[in-house]
């Protein structure tokens, strides 16, 4: 998977949470964004790993935006590991 395609799987599943008013709800309580902030920041790769950073807290939370963006649920992770801040650690 290319960084470009896991940024359009990103931006898929911001499409799914932002449709789910409740689980938005929760995610905007959780991480202290506002509407405005997501409008703004849609396109961010920043933004996006922190909305895959909180679809991955729950398995049913990424088994749902899934199947709704036609992605396998294992993939959710190589899609945040490819996007900002999701680089593995070298801990030597």
């Amino acid at each position: 998977m290319t960084i470009e395609e896991a940024e359009i799987y990103a931006l898929k599943a911001t499409d799914w949470l932002i449709s789910k008013q409740d689980l938005l709800e929760v995610f905007m309580g959780s991480t202290g964004v506002s509407e405005i902030t997501i409008k703004s920041e849609f396109h961010d790769g920043v933004f996006l790993a922190a909305v895959l950073d909180f679809l991955l807290l729950d398995d049913n939370w990424v088994i749902d935006a899934c199947q709704a963006i036609g992605l396998e649920p294992e993939a959710m992770a190589v899609v945040r590991q490819l996007l900002p801040g999701g680089e593995k650690v070298n801990w030597t």
